[in-house]
This record gives C-alpha cells, sequence and structure tokens, in this order.
C-alpha cells in the first residue's frame, strides 16, 4: 500500500504527498496550488521532491508547481490537453509516468468533465482523481458536459471496490447533506453523515475514500438507481428519460443545494 500524507492548501484543498516505496526519503506531490506547505512537509518529513503529478489546470491545483519544479528540479506529469504553468511530461490516456525507479508507476486515464482535459493517476490500489470525484460528490462541469462527467464517473466505476479514492477537496460533509437530500432513507448516506460530522468537528481528514463505500452514498454513482432517477425526476418536476438526462439534474440539483 502506497503511504500517502494530505498537505493541506488554502480552506478545503489536499495536496497528496507519496512517499517513495524505493526509497521513503524522496517523495512525489500531486496538484500542489501552493508550494508554501508542501515546502513545510517536505522540511518536517526530512524529503526530497523527485516528482509532481497534475490532475487538471485549475489554479488551486497548479500554483506552486512551477516554483517547486524548479526549486527541486521534480519532474512534471500533467495532462497532454490542457496549458501547464511551466513545461511538464504531457501524458493522457492510456499513457503511464516514468517513475519506476522509485517504486512507483501510474495509469493515466482520462476523464473529463471538470475540465476537457481533465486526467487522474491510478496504481497501487488507488486512484488520485483530482476534481472529477468527491468523496459523495464530482466536480462541476466548468468545461465539460454532463454526458463527459457521466462516462468519466463510469470509467472510475470500473475499477475494484477497494481502490482508495484521494481527490482534491475536503467536500465530504457538504456532499453527504446533499446525498441524505436525494437519498434519505439509504442508511449508508445517514451512517456516513454521522461519521463524518463527528470527524469534522475534530478536523480531521475525511480521505480517502473507497470506491466500494462511494458506490454506496455518492448520488453520482448511482444515479442510475431507482432512488435517484425518482428523486431527481421529483426534483425537476418531469420525466428523464435517458441517464445522462439523470446525471444532469442532480448536478443540477446540486448546484444550487445549500
Amino acid at each position: 500500500m502506497l503511504l500517502v500524507s494530505p498537505v493541506r492548501a488554502f480552506s478545503d484543498n489536499y495536496i497528496w504527498l507519496i512517499q517513495a516505496p524505493a526509497d521513503r526519503g524522496v517523495a512525489v506531490v500531486v496538484d500542489p496550488g501552493d508550494d508554501r506547505p508542501v515546502e513545510q512537509a517536505l522540511q518536517q518529513g526530512g524529503l526530497k521532491l523527485r516528482a509532481i503529478l497534475v490532475t487538471h489546470h485549475h489554479a488551486d491545483h497548479v500554483g506552486g508547481v512551477a516554483a517547486l519544479a524548479a526549486r527541486h528540479g521534480a519532474a512534471v506529469f500533467g495532462p497532454a490537453r490542457e496549458t501547464m504553468p511551466c513545461a511538464v511530461q504531457a501524458v493522457d490516456d492510456g499513457g503511464t509516468t516514468d517513475l519506476g525507479h522509485l517504486g512507483l508507476e501510474f495509469s493515466v486515464m482520462a476523464i473529463p468533465g471538470h475540465t476537457l482535459g481533465h486526467i487522474a493517476y491510478v496504481g497501487h490500489g488507488a486512484i488520485f482523481c483530482g476534481d472529477t470525484l468527491f468523496s459523495a460528490g464530482c466536480g462541476r462541469l466548468f468545461e465539460g458536459t454532463a454526458a463527459q462527467m457521466l462516462d468519466s464517473l463510469d470509467r472510475i466505476a470500473d475499477l475494484p471496490d477497494a481502490t482508495r479514492v484521494y481527490c482534491g477537496h475536503e467536500y465530504t460533509l457538504s456532499n453527504l447533506r446533499f446525498a441524505s437530500a436525494v437519498e434519505p432513507d439509504n442508511p449508508d448516506v445517514r451512517e456516513a453523515l454521522a461519521d463524518t460530522g463527528r470527524k469534522r468537528e475534530r478536523d480531521e481528514v475525511t480521505l480517502p475514500s473507497t470506491l466500494g463505500r462511494e458506490r454506496r452514498i455518492n448520488p453520482f454513482l448511482r444515479s442510475r438507481t431507482s432512488a435517484v432517477r425518482s428523486a431527481a425526476e421529483r426534483h425537476a418536476g418531469r420525466r428523464l428519460s435517458t441517464d445522462t438526462e439523470v446525471f444532469a439534474a442532480v448536478r443540477s440539483w446540486k448546484d444550487g443545494f445549500r
């Protein structure tokens, strides 16, 4: 199992720090939107930064990339179809990261929707999925379509139940409140909401999740179930004839949920 630690940034971002299996004194970071907390984590752990993985181009995920790469000489891997803040080794769907010397190997999965070129890194029983899949939620459709996002989530959902989900934000509690509105009779959602509420009261990190857990509590992975379809139709006030329409209705509902 990977040794992964969260590095908190801004109000709710997580930068993920991975210690290389081949050398625990070496680190790889995912989506460093701010270089300062990363530097602090490296210093505290006595770690050397050797690589940076980027999932998409939003500033809160790339803001620290250029400074860290320049300071440490770290290799940067980023989505081939998005503009990055510095030179990167561009990777796309079906590609891999060249990190075998660190005992790390990730395959690249294209997961557009939140942004058009968004990618995930999959390996070692984990997925680093940026802002596409959250615990009990999914990313907003800033650039892509509902059909693209649904397809991306379907691709992620094909991974094994035990896959650990490392996403980019601490949104779990608010997402579960929405999931409870969609499926008030779902016992898994009720249990997760209570447990997450206790964790957040203690300022604990609620991630990683697992795909098995997300299949039970995440309305965006459950949009084909009869319960979620019925809730989406009630909220929309009309019949929804396709899976994409149901998903889009749930996403629109979440956009306005308070």
